[in-house]
């Protein structure tokens, strides 16, 4: 049985029979560690989620940076957004450069950043 989809550049109808591949492949290790990774995953994402939202209530009191329900929100929606083009544009960058390339260069932005920030 094969799948017809459309590439979303050309929209040229492509014939697949990967997902009836997967499919009728056994249960293993390797898809065990797949669910465990994404429920770890799931979970911190929950956890980041409700760290952020606790954080709230503590940015509008007037001794730390007194911001008012409009701002609060405006970067609670900035958080958001930022996450979304994050996300897309992460993806496409990856498919053009590869995963290897892009991680290496996420590395680097990052200690870089922490070095920068140990000396301020």
């Amino acid at each position: 049985m094969s799948v017809t989809h459309s590439t979303w550049l050309s929209g040229t109808p492509i014939k697949t029979d990967i997902p009836a591949c997967l499919d009728r492949l056994p249960w293993s290790r390797f898809h065990l560690l797949i669910v465990i990774g994404l429920g770890v995953t799931w979970i911190l994402d929950g956890l980041e989620v409700t760290i952020v939202g606790a954080l709230g209530p503590a940015l509008q009191n007037p001794q730390t940076l007194h911001l008012s329900s409009a701002n609060l929100g405006a970067a609670a929606s900035f958080y958001v957004v930022g996450a979304v083009i994050g996300a897309l544009v992460s993806g496409w960058v990856t498919d053009c450069f590869g995963r290897r390339m892009v991680f290496y260069a996420t590395l680097i932005v990052y200690l870089a950043g922490v070095l920068l920030s140990a000396l301020a």
